[in-house]
């Protein structure tokens, strides 16, 4: 990561709104993670989203508009249940891929015929995107495949001075990205599991069939099968005293839900939630990766969490953090 650079850091949505509307590229506040902005209608502004976090191009954006009344200026032939999620959920981590209207660059939506959009809740973002006369797509603000920014100085260090503007809406309360539900032939699909659990999406839309993994060519993001990664090799483990004793003489952290575990190769332990809470779990874990990686260990060692609720996202992100590497061709 590069230094931070704290002039790039302000809440004067003004000073972004002046670099938006020039095609440049800002970093934003969600409840859920830090995003990297830009006009979603404009493809010079869009490409360099691309560019600045080295994301494959087959990859689509997510479109951020202000409110659930601009939805059908982004989508056509929109679902009865999905504007009942947009109802329920809206403004909030939820994401909904429908079908696209023409004006949507192609760039946006990867070539596909969705398009992928949701209604943010942070106040920050919200005032900015009522003061601007384009929606915007932002992706997370950090290098493809990388952990998620959850406060300012995360995104600061990614990107150093490659951005004018990081508007700082303090530390991320959901922690997680959205969550992706789609509809194929008229059936409620979750293409990426999120802030919101599946089983609090099917109290409106009934069973989702889930299709969370596609490297090829996804319909939406995250689905990526090593993704939000640590540059620190990782290890997702049942049992983590076990790993422990085969990973002997290394520097070892430790990433884990609730319990401490003492260890004479453990040099940095962080707890997710000493309650045993998995919001306040859901919410610190991606800061919590962000520290490890930056402790000069030799191996992060995480538990799995509880797999139910926001268990189970938490528990999709760590399995997608500790995949392997693809090996280059």
């Amino acid at each position: 990561m590069r230094q931070p650079d704290s002039n790039m850091i302000t809440t004067d949505i003004d000073r972004a709104i002046a670099v938006l509307q020039q095609d440049g590229l800002v970093a934003i506040p969600t409840e859920t993670v830090y995003g990297l902005a830009a006009n979603a209608y404009s493809e010079v502004a869009v490409r360099k989203i691309f560019a600045l976090k080295q994301r494959p191009l087959s990859n689509p954006l997510i479109v951020h508009i202000p409110s659930t009344e601009v939805l059908d200026e982004i989508a056509l032939h929109i679902p009865d249940v999905a504007w009942k999620l947009a109802e329920k959920c809206w403004p909030g981590p939820l994401t909904l891929l429908l079908e696209k209207r023409a004006h949507i660059p192609e760039v946006v939506t990867a070539g596909k015929d969705t398009v992928a959009v949701r209604v943010p809740a942070h106040p920050l973002t919200r005032a900015l995107l009522e003061n601007l006369p384009f929606p915007l797509v932002a992706p997370s603000a950090n290098p493809f495949g990388s952990i998620s920014p959850t406060r300012a100085e995360h995104v600061s260090k990614y990107f150093g001075k490659e951005l004018e503007v990081i508007l700082d809406g303090g530390e991320c309360r959901k922690g997680l990205e959205s969550t992706i539900v789609g509809f194929e032939h008229g059936q409620p699909v979750l293409y990426r599991r999120g802030s919101i659990p599946a089983e609090e999406i099917e109290k409106i839309t009934g069973p989702l069939k889930a299709v969370t993994n596609n490297d090829e060519a996804p319909l939406a993001p995250g689905m990526q099968s090593r993704h939000y990664a640590p540059d620190t090799p990782t290890i997702l483990t049942d049992d983590v005293a076990g790993k422990l004793g085969a990973l002997e003489g290394k520097k070892i952290g430790l990433l884990l839900f609730q319990n401490p575990v003492e260890h004479k190769d453990v040099v940095h332990c962080e707890i997710l939630s000493a309650s045993g809470n998995l919001e306040e779990a859901a919410s610190n874990l991606y800061a919590a990766l962000h520290r490890l990686d930056g402790a000069a260990l030799d191996m992060i060692v995480a538990e799995r969490v509880p797999d139910t609720g926001l268990g189970k996202t938490i528990n999709d992100k760590l399995e997608r953090a500790s995949a392997v590497k693809p090996t280059m061709p």
